[in-house]
C-alpha cells in the first residue's frame, strides 16, 4: 500500500521574547493510504503543530516531510498552496465557513482555485453534499445551520478535490455528544469508502474509531498502537 506521509525526525521550534519552545522534538511517522489515524495526548503536546505541518500550514525547523512522494522542504509559500489545495483537505474545530457565501458556495470554494468548469463543479459539490446528506440544504448560509450541520459542510468542502489526505482538527470539539457521534460515524464511513483521514482528538472514545493512535507528549511520540475497532456502527 502506498505511503501518503512520511516525516523523518521533524522539529519545530517556535522564539520569542528570547524564549525559545520545542513544540515537535524529531517526529518520524509513515501513514498509508486508507489509514485513520488518530493524534492524541495532552494540551501543548505538540498535536495541532504536528497537524498543521502536515496540512502546509506551517512547516518544519528540521526534517522531512513528503506528502503523496513530494518532498515539501523549500517550497515558496505558493508552491505550498498549489499543494495543499490539490493534495489535502482541511477539517477545521472552527468549521471555518465563510456566512456570505450558500453551502454550496463554501464547498465550491477549493476548486474553483483549480478550474472554471462550472458545470463541472457543480456535479462534484452536489456529490459529496449527498455523501454528508446536507445535499438539501444547499442554498442556506452556514449560519441558518447547527454545530452539526456546519460540521458536515466542513467535511464536504475537504473532500470535494478528492484529496489524497484528509486532515480533521478535533472535530467534535464544538458539538455536543450527539452531533459529536454523528460527525465521526460519518468519518467512520468516509474511511470505510477509501479516504485516507488523520484527526487530531483529545477525546478517548473518539480515538478508538482510527484504526491506529499515535500519542505525543512534550512534541515527541510516546505510543503508536492499532486500535481494533468496533464494526457494529457499520451496519
Amino acid at each position: 500500500m502506498k505511503k501518503v506521509v512520511e516525516m523523518k525526525d521533524v522539529h519545530k521550534c517556535y522564539t520569542g521574547q528570547q524564549i525559545q519552545t520545542h513544540a515537535l522534538q524529531g517526529v518520524s511517522l509513515e501513514i498509508k493510504q486508507g489509514e485513520f489515524v488518530a493524534i492524541t495526548g495532552p494540551s501543548g503536546c505538540g498535536k495541532s503543530t504536528l497537524l498543521s505541518i502536515m496540512g502546509l500550514m506551517d512547516s518544519a525547523s528540521e526534517g522531512e516531510y513528503q506528502i503523496a512522494n513530494i518532498n515539501t522542504s523549500g517550497l515558496k509559500v505558493d508552491q505550498r498552496t498549489q499543494i495543499r489545495n490539490q493534495h489535502i483537505g482541511y477539517v477545521f474545530q472552527s468549521f471555518n465557513l465563510i456566512d456570505s457565501l450558500s453551502v454550496f458556495e463554501n464547498v465550491a470554494l477549493p476548486l474553483e482555485h483549480r478550474f472554471g468548469n462550472k458545470a463541472e463543479i457543480k456535479v462534484r459539490v452536489e456529490e459529496v453534499l449527498a455523501q454528508v446528506d446536507m445535499l438539501h440544504r444547499k442554498d442556506y448560509r452556514p449560519n441558518q445551520l447547527s454545530g452539526g450541520q456546519q460540521q458536515r459542510i466542513a467535511i464536504a468542502r475537504a473532500l470535494v478535490g478528492k484529496p489524497d489526505l484528509i486532515l480533521v482538527d478535533e472535530p467534535t470539539g464544538n458539538l455536543d455528544s450527539k452531533n459529536g457521534d454523528q460527525v465521526m460515524a460519518l468519518l467512520e464511513k468516509l474511511n470505510s469508502d477509501g479516504s485516507t483521514i488523520v484527526m487530531v482528538t483529545h477525546d478517548s472514545r473518539y480515538s478508538r474509531c482510527a484504526s491506529r493512535t499515535i500519542q505525543l507528549l512534550d512534541g515527541k511520540i510516546v505510543t503508536e498502537h492499532a486500535v481494533l475497532r468496533d464494526m457494529q456502527g457499520a451496519a
